[in-house]
């Protein structure tokens, strides 16, 4: 017999929130379909620029069949985006949106590193312990964050003499993009787990389609 301890009530208690288990796989897809759709329109509504962007060797990405990758990309990110926000198969939609953004990881954001915006403070940089290991990439990124500092020091120096800094960073602070794969990395581990878990129960089509085809096979199979 198991003896009912303070940890075994409070397991049980835990083990209560499985019933709001849903809600994981329902607001990664809130969250994402956004970003896909907005990716998407955005690519469609400049497809030729998109295009020569996909293909160009010397500024681009210099993809072959670049006019096909784009229309892949576009339709994976609309179509994609969409199902989400709706939970229409989203364990198939979640394939192509990886590999996307596998693509993007890979010939766009690689060379950059991790981080999407470059911190200006090595001090506070999640790569200081990896620094302290001799890891030569978090060695380079410590030392690529204290370079931001100082040019951050002196863009708001020169701004606040010569412009209006308040109103300048009224919607935000200046910062200094990386353009690392920290969101492209993000990206796909929320798609792989959708992949693994579903759209969730209750709130997406796929639940409620699944439960209609159970409900059919199980009449056909009475006659």
């Amino acid at each position: 017999m198991i003896a009912i301890t303070p940890f075994t009530k409070i397991h049980e208690l835990l083990n209560l929130s499985r019933k709001l288990d849903f809600l994981a796989p329902f607001l990664m897809r809130i969250y994402l379909a956004p970003i896909f759709i907005s990716a998407g329109l955005t690519k469609f509504a400049a497809f030729d620029s998109t295009v020569d962007w996909f293909g160009n060797t010397d500024w681009g990405l210099g993809l072959p069949l670049p006019w096909l990758m784009a229309f892949l990309a576009v339709s994976a990110e609309l179509v994609g985006g969409f199902l989400l926000l709706f939970g229409l198969a989203t364990r198939y939609m979640a394939i192509p949106l990886m590999i996307t953004m596998l693509v993007a990881i890979f010939s766009v954001h690689w060379e950059s590193g991790w981080f999407a915006i470059a911190p200006s403070d090595p001090a506070t940089s999640m790569a200081q312990p990896l620094a302290a290991l001799g890891v030569p990439a978090a060695e380079r990124s410590l030392a690529n964050s204290g370079e931001v500092g100082k040019r951050l020091d002196a863009a708001r120096s020169l701004l606040r003499e010569h412009g209006n800094y308040s109103w300048l960073t009224g919607k935000g602070n200046i910062v200094i993009l990386n353009n690392g794969i920290e969101f492209g990395a993000t990206y796909f581990l929320m798609l792989l787990s959708l992949f693994f878990t579903g759209a969730g129960r209750y709130v997406s089509l796929d639940y409620w389609i699944a439960g209609w085809l159970s409900k059919r096979r199980g009449s056909i199979g009475g006659f």
